[in-house]
């Protein structure tokens, strides 16, 4: 039995990395918004409650369903490098890694992926939405467990930067839970946003481009081009006046989930997404509902299945406007059944498991790298359902931690860059305008005409894994909603990290606490390196969902406790 309620509604549902979020998204709904709005209106929130975690100038992709029509698009809310850009140099004036500092800035996107959402589909002005992010900044709201745990553990980081420390670790002492935490910077920077639009002439479209035009062409623009250029970095004006969020279809695949046919969508290659639809590619072969949840034999081939799926990830997976990605491959019956086919049900992989042979491709082979010692938390989350059915899910993100911030506006420019690779002929090497492999990756499922489900978690390498969880709990061990949030879960380290300085730890499979002693037991008989970790974990990422019932209309919305996440529906 679940320890938090879900909550059941049959006008509209948001789930949320934060309480505050929630909020402010039940308040743009309360006030006539759609889902997209709302969703807009979270994702500013969480930049400032989460501002360790999510920059207001960092990454936001999303993902909308529209009801009317059917169709779900994808707003890549993920920036490119540099034009400036000399590939070779960097490659060898950094030794192959993607340094700390404004070296690793690429475009921010987050603002735009809002204004785009908010024109295309919204209803309301940046002002609207904008309301709550800005008075949680300027009055200030109590740190929570979250934020003060990720401060302790990356304080020696944050302390390369003394703009930085004087915001996040004020005195250079982590701040105790629940104290008032104010970023009036950030405050100004978002009312000052808001100010240029209600001095644009024209209505609501025409507000939204003068918050773009004060973002990207600007005074704020100009701070942040002279910020990088004082640190050494490479982003220019032209940069940031030419960038627009790419606005595309999902991509999606049906997969037999316990005889139930299940639509599931996802971002692009420009993301860790398809991962996610890989994965299901292998391991709906198998009659894992037999097996029993969380069963020995059940968690081996779920770790089996995830340490191939993200050995393609490493292999083939970059920005598609760059890289040939053979994703109708990858996704395919014929490749499923054959990466299913390498799955010994005794024997865990040793090392890191080689890539799928795709004709006529060249996989990438990563070298091992040995000494993966902390995961990488940051990102949030946030999944709305309006009355309508239009439904909304972003996964915003960016640390404060490895870049400097922008003097005076409480902004920390996207470092995304981290997930390049400083590697000539890696899928995601970097190269100019190119986009980083994202990890962040909002997600939807659907039956149409009988329910839809827009989800995701913050957590990077661990984001595909707990989503690939969440969908088999729900769908195929038919667990409620809340309850297949709950359900401890296991991570596999058996690939890269998607972060900077890309290490792993071949083997080692962490798992909760309370999955069953005898369960580990056997799966370390198989091979796997068991790493126990506590019950709950906010390390081990923190699921958000929304569902709609389309035939009933009841709506329910579960929120992960590892993370203090909220679950709100009326």
């Amino acid at each position: 039995m679940s320890i938090v309620a879900p909550a059941y509604g049959h006008h509209y549902a948001v789930s949320a990395g934060h309480e505050y979020a929630a909020q402010a998204a039940v308040e743009v709904l309360e006030g006539g918004g759609n889902a997209i709005d709302a969703g807009v209106a979270a994702v500013l929130t969480l930049g400032v409650v989460y501002s360790d975690q999510v920059s207001i100038a960092g990454v936001a992709p999303m993902m909308v369903h529209l009801a009317e029509s059917g169709q779900t698009w994808t707003v890549a809310g993920v920036g490119g490098w540099p034009q400036a850009l000399e590939v070779e140099r960097f490659i060898a004036a950094h030794g192959g890694s993607i340094p700390p500092g404004v070296q690793r800035c690429v475009v921010p996107a987050a603002p735009d992926a809002c204004l785009q959402a908010l024109s295309l589909w919204g209803t309301l002005t940046y002002s609207d939405v904008a309301r709550r992010a800005i008075g949680y900044a300027r009055d200030g709201f109590p740190r929570h467990h979250v934020m003060v745990d990720y401060l302790q553990q990356f304080a020696g980081d944050y302390r390369q930067w003394p703009d930085n420390l004087d915001i996040w670790l004020p005195g250079g002492e982590v701040p105790a839970i629940g104290s008032r935490f104010v970023q009036r910077d950030l405050a100004a920077t978002l009312q000052f946003l808001c100010d240029q639009e209600r001095s644009a002439a024209g209505g609501r479209l025409a507000g939204l481009d003068a918050v773009h035009d004060a973002f990207y062409r600007g005074d704020i623009a100009s701070a942040m081009i002279s910020h990088v250029r004082d640190h050494g970095g490479l982003l220019s004006a032209a940069d940031l006046a030419s960038f627009r969020c790419a606005v595309t279809p999902s991509l999606s695949r049906r997969v037999c989930l316990n005889d139930e046919a299940v639509e599931v969508h996802t971002c692009g290659a420009w993301s860790q997404g398809p991962t996610l639809l890989a994965a299901l590619n292998v391991i709906e072969g198998f009659a894992v509902t037999a097996l029993g949840h969380n069963s020995a034999e059940y968690l081996h081939i779920l770790a089996e299945t995830l340490k191939l799926a993200l050995a393609d990830r490493e292999a083939y997976i970059g920005d598609p406007a760059f890289v040939d990605v053979p994703l109708a491959a990858l996704l395919s019956e014929n490749y499923g059944a054959s990466q299913r086919a390498r799955i010994d049900l005794r024997h865990a992989s040793p090392g890191l498991p080689a890539p799928g042979i795709i004709d006529g491709y060249r996989p990438f082979l990563s070298q091992p790298d040995e000494g993966l010692t902390r995961p990488m938390p940051d990102t949030s989350i946030v999944a709305v359902i309006d009355q309508q059915g239009n439904s909304f899910c972003a996964t915003p993100s960016d640390p404060s931690w490895d870049t400097p911030v922008v003097p005076g506006t409480g902004l920390v420019i996207s470092s995304r860059g981290s997930q390049s690779r400083a590697v000539a002929g890696h899928p995601a090497c970097l190269a100019p305008g190119k986009r980083p492999r994202l990890t962040p990756n909002p997600c939807f499922a659907r039956v149409a005409g009988r329910w839809i489900m827009p989800f995701g978690t913050p957590g990077g390498d661990t984001q595909v894994q707990a989503n690939l969880q969440l969908l088999l709990n729900h769908l195929s061990f038919k667990l409620p909603l809340q309850d297949a949030i709950e359900a401890p879960r296991l991570m596999t380290h058996s690939q890269p990290d998607s972060f900077a300085p890309n290490r792993s730890a071949a083997g080692r499979v962490t798992v909760e606490g309370r999955v069953a002693e005898s369960a580990c037991t056997a799966l370390g008989k198989r091979g796997h390196k068991i790493e126990r970790v506590a019950e709950w974990t906010h390390w081990m990422a923190g699921l958000c969902a929304v569902k709609k019932d389309l035939r009933s209309g009841q709506l329910e919305a579960g929120a992960d406790p590892r993370r203090g996440s909220r679950a709100m529906a009326w």
